[in-house]
């Protein structure tokens, strides 16, 4: 019975297993088929269904269909100004235009602009141009064809308007008699609002006799003394220039311009007064300003005139001038004492000075605080002699000439300051005394003195603090200079140089040939007097195949390197000291073959070339390149960059190898006893060179280089960037560090041949001033070093 039960269990799987399959085999792939749909149900399904196709509501898809869509308005780009003060509608003050003539350029004309052009924002010479002439010394001159007198204010109008209507507030028209100060003009100017029409000056006075159809000018503002005239009313009376120039029939100048200008802006008569501002004039009547300067002065409205006129000879204006100076200057004074005063009078111990901001000395801002212990300007230490400290390498400098006088004549006004407060004190010594410059501020002194009270019979240490503060700042104008120049730049390879030479030139592609930068290099190749330059003996024949196969690989980029070769004399042609690694110079004592490479390379390249010589042991950027275009000025400046020089970490072990990285104390050092690499017109070196002729002499051919042999003069010429300071001509040296300027080269290459520096060891630095000698770590490197030696020897000891 179980067993017939449990068959038919399986008989009922299978007929079950049969059915399903038939079922799914016969059933229809989409199931709307044998579904009735509704309408509401269907859109709604739709609906979801575009949900799940384009995501939810809160998840913005991007529809490209259609794309991209054109703007209806095109929308117009926005030209900012080049500076704030164009956008923002900043102008200058004061415009002056002088009418004048040709006979009164040299004397009158000449006279107004020595006393006011450096006062005023502009001033312009108006005169005829029917014969001018072309050696007028005076420049800022403008002639007009149209020599009819009645219209000549009225092209000075037009110019005016033409040119510098939108760049100035206020227009001052007068004549070559009258004296301008300057000064007081614009002063009282500046009080006067710009958003209104200002036709001001000295009304002409007396009316004239005249009959009917002659109209009087007496309402209108003298010219003589001066008109003053708003740009408002300038551009009123160019919109009406055609009615005003049909309405001159009169050579009245004052009765021309004041009836255009009432009949282009509404104002009736001259303006004497503006908000209580007055611009008024001065007339000499029958005074002589040499002769009667002591009497006029005493009267307050010569004092307080803006024109004085009539003014008959140039002397007279370099009179007027000289005492409105010195008028000036007392009422400086006068307002520095009462700040001095006040600020003394509030700051009385009430209030602390830093709130007040009163600072010590007055009107010389306090220090810049540093942002970080990086900023922090130090303390240099020093005496009369020496300054200790100076910097991270040096411990002990002699103070320079400019130095030593310079703390000479602050300890000497020190003491005199001293003995005016103390009067019983007795100058002994220095104790000690701190210098900081600061270039905000300016250069501070603390010193302390020893001094000997005879009231209290007692030796006192005094202290004080001294400051010079920066003076007028001066920006030195120089000429324009782009960065699209061609450099020439020299390489002076010695022979053991050639592996330098070869990396230099391969670094050199990379930079210059292959980015099209606009150079062309030429190599200077030192030979011995017993070397072959020829076939396969010549040392430099890789440098030489090299460069004709980089210059037949860029030759339609107009890149090319080429070479010159410089047989040295027989004095010059020992084998190369290794001693000499230790130099920073590449030519190791022998400097001045630099002359040598220089004045035969520049035959071959020409007067008109920017040339830079540099070193075979340096790598460089294309920013620097063009730092050397911007720097380098054709009778103006060289430039001399400070290069870094590397520190040889790879073999030292004593930093971490890093070519690409930012400066830093830890990976090198910028190198200031290093002048290799130096920039400059060929013009402007072969001047220089020929005024020190007699100094050093020129090497015009390979046997003319031992004359540089009997060069010995102590403290001589020594290298290129110092010949430029020793010709006294008008061209500066520009000394900068470069951060993209590396060197070291040199020093890597031999430690590669050496890995255990058993031959570095046996090396000595030959030169006696230590600043010449490379460095391959730092002090402070070389002191951990030390100090871990010492624990190892110590522990070492300890174990024995």
């Amino acid at each position: 019975m179980w067993k017939l039960c449990n068959i038919s269990r399986n008989q009922y799987f299978l007929v079950g297993l049969l059915v399903g399959f038939l079922y799914s085999y016969y059933m229809p792939q989409d199931l709307t088929e044998i579904v009735t749909e509704c309408p509401e149900a269907t859109a709604k399904d739709q609906l979801l269904g575009e949900e799940a196709k384009y995501g939810n509501e809160f998840e913005p898809q991007l529809n490209l269909e259609q794309k991209p869509m054109i703007a209806k308005k095109q929308v117009k780009n926005i030209v900012r100004p080049r500076y704030y003060y164009t956008e923002l509608g900043i102008r200058e003050k004061l415009f002056v235009g002088v009418m004048t003539t040709q006979e009164n350029i040299d004397s009158l004309a000449t006279a107004i602009n020595k006393t006011s052009a450096h006062l005023v924002n502009k001033i312009k010479f108006f005169i005829n141009a029917d014969n001018v002439k072309s050696n007028f010394k005076l420049k800022n001159i403008v002639g007009f064809t149209d020599t009819r007198e009645n219209l000549r204010p009225f092209h000075v109008l037009k110019y005016i308007a033409d040119n510098y209507l939108d760049d100035y507030d206020y227009f001052l028209l007068v004549t070559d008699t009258g004296y301008i100060n300057a000064r007081l003009l614009k002063e009282r100017l500046s009080h006067i609002s710009i958003s209104f029409d200002i036709y001001m000056g000295t009304a002409h006075g007396t009316a004239l006799n005249e009959d009917e159809d002659k109209p009087s000018d007496s309402q209108y503002c003298d010219l003589h003394a001066g008109i003053v005239l708003s740009s408002s009313v300038i551009r009123k009376m160019r919109a009406n220039l055609d009615w005003c120039v049909r309405s001159a029939v009169s050579n009245q100048h004052n009765l021309n311009i004041g009836r255009c200008v009432k009949y282009s802006s509404k104002i009736d008569g001259c303006q004497p007064s503006w908000q209580d501002i007055n611009v008024t004039s001065y007339k000499l009547n029958s005074y002589k300003i040499y002769r009667d300067l002591h009497l006029i002065k005493h009267e307050d409205s010569f004092n307080k005139a803006a024109v004085v006129y009539p003014i008959t000879t140039a002397d007279d204006f370099y009179l007027l001038h000289a005492y409105f100076s010195r008028v000036h200057l007392e009422q400086i004074n006068q307002v520095k004492q009462q700040i001095h005063e006040q600020a003394f009078t509030i700051s009385n111990g009430s209030l602390p000075n830093d709130i007040l901001e009163v600072r010590w000395p007055l009107g010389v801002p306090k220090p810049n605080p540093p942002e970080s212990r990086h900023d922090i300007v130090p303390w240099t230490h020093l005496n009369l002699t020496h300054s200790f400290m100076w910097n991270s390498e040096i411990n002990v400098r002699p103070l320079s000439t400019v130095d030593s006088e310079d703390m000479q004549n602050i300890l000497n006004k020190t003491i005199l300051e001293a003995y005016r407060t103390n009067p019983d004190l007795e100058y002994r010594s220095v104790h000690s005394a701190y210098r900081k410059f600061d270039a905000v501020r300016g250069m501070d002194y603390r010193m302390h003195l020893n001094f000997y009270d005879r009231k209290r019979r007692e030796a006192v240490l005094k202290s004080f603090e001294v400051v010079k503060p920066i003076g007028l700042i001066e920006i030195v104008p120089s000429p324009y200079v782009t960065e699209s120049t061609r450099i020439a730049i020299l390489l002076p390879t010695f022979e053991h140089q050639v592996q330098e030479a070869l990396q230099f030139v391969q670094n050199y592609e990379h930079v210059c040939m292959v980015n099209q930068d606009n150079t062309f290099l030429m190599l200077i190749f030192y030979y011995r007097a017993d070397t072959p330059s020829k076939g396969d003996e010549d040392v430099f024949l890789p440098l030489k195949n090299l460069a004709l196969g980089l210059t037949e690989k860029h030759k339609h980029d107009g890149s090319r390197i080429a070479w010159v070769s410089i047989r040295l004399p027989a004095e010059l042609s020992a084998p190369f000291n290794l001693n000499h690694l230790y130099s920073t110079s590449l030519y190791g004592p022998n400097q001045l073959l630099s002359f040598a490479a220089t004045d035969l390379a520049l035959r071959k390249i020409g007067l008109d070339s920017l040339v830079m010589i540099c070193s075979s042991s340096v790598t460089f950027r294309s920013d620097f390149l063009n730092r050397v275009r911007m720097n380098t000025i054709a009778g103006f400046q060289v430039f001399s960059p400070i290069g870094f020089t590397m520190y040889p970490c790879r073999w030292t072990k004593l930093c971490k190898e890093c070519d690409g990285c930012d400066v830093g104390q830890s990976s090198g050092y910028f190198d200031r006893a290093n002048y290799d690499v130096v920039s400059f017109y060929s013009r402007d070196y072969v001047e220089s060179r020929k005024l020190l002729e007699q100094q050093l002499p020129i090497v015009r051919s390979d046997r003319d280089i031992v004359n540089l042999v009997n060069y010995t003069q102590e403290d001589g010429i020594q290298n290129v960037a110092e010949l430029f300071v020793r010709a006294n001509t008008k061209i500066h040296v520009l000394r900068g560090i470069e951060p993209n300027l590396r060197l070291g080269r040199a020093m890597e290459n031999f430690l590669a041949t050496d890995p255990e520096g058993e031959q570095l060891m046996a090396l000595r630095c030959e030169e006696t001033n230590e600043d010449r000698c490379v460095r391959i770590a730092s002090k402070k490197q070389i002191g951990d070093v030390l100090v871990q030696y010492g624990n190892t020897q110590k522990e070492n000891e300890v174990k024995k």
